[in-house]
């Protein structure tokens, strides 16, 4: 199980380094809070994990429903305008010197 957080920290961590880094400090606020028997640094630790949590929620749904399927972009037409070249054939009698 221990591998299996880590592995989920690391790749939290990489996808949204902010948002995970004030998850991590509200958690750590919430443990502390719990353990030292104080409700308000409790109550910060778990308000500020959620608001985050809340945060990148709302800008994940938010920017999936905004963005359309970009166009494709052609840097040259699919037909060119210039007449095809002669195929050159290369007589065996008399090679070029």
């Amino acid at each position: 199980m221990n591998a299996s957080w880590t592995r989920l920290l690391r790749s939290a961590y990489r996808r949204e380094p902010i948002t995970s880094f004030v998850v991590t400090v509200g958690v750590v606020d919430a443990a502390i809070g719990s353990m030292g028997a104080s409700g308000s640094l409790l109550a910060f630790g778990l308000g500020t994990a959620g608001v985050a949590m809340a945060l990148r929620w709302w800008q994940f749904y938010r920017s999936g429903a905004e963005q359309p399927a970009p166009a494709p972009e052609y840097y040259l037409p699919p037909q060119s305008s210039r007449p095809q070249l002669p195929v050159l054939n290369v007589s065996k009698k008399n090679p070029p010197y």
